[in-house]
């Protein structure tokens, strides 16, 4: 049970408010304003459904682990997308965002839950 709590504690409305505004939850999805100012960094949390991404705004980011190891680099990627493109993620482990850019990186995520 300790898991569990342990998990939701880690969701990232708990823990990165700050960088994440619910517009609409029911049964089915959760849709999330995600921005992050240029030098910031979320708190370590977790997205722990498959989401569609509609990027607003791009800005270079590296994801980091809960042990602080760079798991992804944006400024490795073939190619960047362009604000009004549409991504597909699947659920993300512990993790926090630096935004290493110059500019807001905004997402507009669609979490979709089981059911």
């Amino acid at each position: 049970m300790a898991v569990a709590q342990d998990a939701g504690a880690l969701d990232a409305m708990i823990a990165a408010p700050n960088h994440h505004r619910i517009l609409l939850e029911n049964d089915r999805v959760r849709v999330l304003d995600t921005r992050l100012e240029p030098g910031k960094r979320t708190p370590v949390h977790t997205h722990g459904a498959p989401a569609a991404l509609y990027v607003m705004s791009w800005s270079d980011f590296v994801r980091r682990d809960a042990d602080g190891n760079i798991v992804m680099d944006s400024r490795t990627m073939a190619r960047r997308p362009a604000p009004g493109e549409a991504l597909w993620l699947p659920p993300l482990v512990p993790h926090s965002v630096e935004n290493i850019g110059q500019c807001d990186l905004r997402i507009i995520a669609v979490e979709l839950k089981a059911g």
